[in-house]
C-alpha cells in the first residue's frame, strides 16, 4: 500500500472512529429527512394527479351515461342573454321536443345565435328528461383532467415540501439552542484562555 493511499484510507478510517464533534446527530436527521419529503412529495404529487385525473374520466364517463341528445323545435327566435364569462354572448330559446311517454314538453336551452322559430336544433336531457347542458367532448375532458391532475399534484407535492421544510426549521431552530446552551457554558471560560 503507498502512503498516499495510507493516509486517505487512515483518514476515512479516523472519521468514523473520530466524529467531528462540530457535525451534530441533527444534521444526519435533517439530510434524510429532506430526502425522505422530497421522494414522499414526488410520490404524493404523482399518486394524487393519477387519482384526480381517473376521477374526472369517471365523472366525465357518468355525465356522458346519463345524458342523451334529442332534437327540438325551436318555439321563438334566438335571444341574446348576459354575456358569459369569458366575454362572448350566449343566446337562448324556448324550444319543444317529445319526451320518452309521448308528452310534448318545452324548457329553455341555449341555442345559436342564427336560430330562428320553427328551426331544429339538438339540445341534452338527463335520465328524468330535464334539459341539461351538453357534457364535454373527450378532448375538453383530458383537458379538464390534465389541468385539475396538475394543480392537484402541484398542491399534494407542495404541502409534502411545506411540512418538511416546516420540520427542517424547527431542527435548527433546536440546533442553535444547543449551541446557544453551550456557548453559554464553554464561553466564560474561553475568555479567560485568550484573555
Amino acid at each position: 500500500m503507498t502512503p498516499s493511499r495510507h493516509g486517505k484510507a487512515a483518514k476515512v478510517r479516523g472519521w468514523r472512529l473520530r466524529p467531528n464533534p462540530l457535525r451534530r446527530r441533527s444534521y444526519l436527521v435533517e439530510a434524510w429527512l429532506l430526502i425522505a419529503a422530497w421522494a414522499l412529495a414526488v410520490v404524493a404529487a404523482v399518486g394524487t394527479g393519477a387519482w384526480t385525473a381517473l376521477a374526472v374520466e369517471r365523472h366525465v364517463d357518468a355525465l356522458r351515461t346519463e345524458r342523451h341528445p334529442v332534437s327540438v323545435v325551436l318555439v321563438e327566435d334566438a335571444v341574446r342573454t348576459v354575456g358569459t364569462s369569458d366575454g362572448s354572448d350566449s343566446y337562448r330559446a324556448t324550444v319543444r321536443w317529445t319526451a320518452a311517454d309521448g308528452t310534448s314538453r318545452t324548457g329553455l336551452a341555449h341555442v345559436d345565435s342564427s336560430s330562428k322559430a320553427g328551426s331544429t336544433t339538438h339540445v341534452w336531457l338527463d335520465a328524468r328528461g330535464r334539459l341539461v347542458p351538453t357534457p364535454p367532448t373527450a378532448a375538453q375532458a383530458r383537458l379538464e383532467g390534465v389541468v385539475l391532475a396538475a394543480w392537484a399534484a402541484a398542491g399534494a407535492g407542495g404541502t409534502v415540501l411545506l411540512i418538511g421544510r416546516g420540520v427542517s426549521a424547527r431542527l435548527e431552530r433546536r440546533r442553535l439552542e444547543q449551541w446557544e446552551a453551550e456557548w453559554a457554558r464553554v464561553g466564560p471560560r474561553w475568555g479567560h484562555r485568550t484573555g
